[in-house]
């Protein structure tokens, strides 16, 4: 009966279900964690100074100093400390994305790397169809067996 089953008569369920719950605390543990993240940057001259975080802009600081700037330079250096910003909470997000899930499995590297996330699809599909065409001719051969 065993080798009707291959493997999945083998299967530790409890060690299964220990491993998901593990995973889920994990998950829950990354959840809190991502939602404290804080993005800092000001620019060179201390003149603007940005906090960005999951909600959106967070803190925008100008200096009185900064008021002496042409409305255009202003707006460039506002521009370019909130690029920075964002980018520092993106460098904290995939930070603690590595951290739980390591290097190879963060699925922060596929934002960065489109290339890779569609190879990945394409070799979960390819495994897909090997797994298809594996059940389908096993419930053919089982069809024949039964004579229907």
């Amino acid at each position: 009966m065993t080798a009707e089953f291959g493997d999945f008569a083998n299967i530790d369920v409890d060690k299964l279900l220990n491993g998901a719950d593990g995973q889920f605390a994990k998950m829950e543990e990354l959840q809190k964690s991502l939602a404290t993240l804080v993005g800092h940057a000001q620019d060179d001259d201390g003149l603007v100074i940005v906090e960005y975080a999951a909600e959106g802009l967070r803190e925008l600081q100008l200096h009185p100093k900064a008021m002496r700037l042409s409305s255009g330079e202003l707006a460039e250096r506002i521009k370019d400390v909130l690029h920075a910003a964002t980018q520092d909470l993106q460098d904290q997000v995939n930070a603690a994305m590595a951290e739980a899930f390591g290097e190879e499995d963060n699925p922060m590297r596929f934002v960065q790397d489109p290339d890779a996330a569609l190879q990945q699809l394409k070799s979960a599909e390819a495994a897909y169809n090997r797994t298809f065409e594996d059940v389908m001719g096993e419930l053919d051969r089982i069809r024949r067996r039964l004579d229907l």
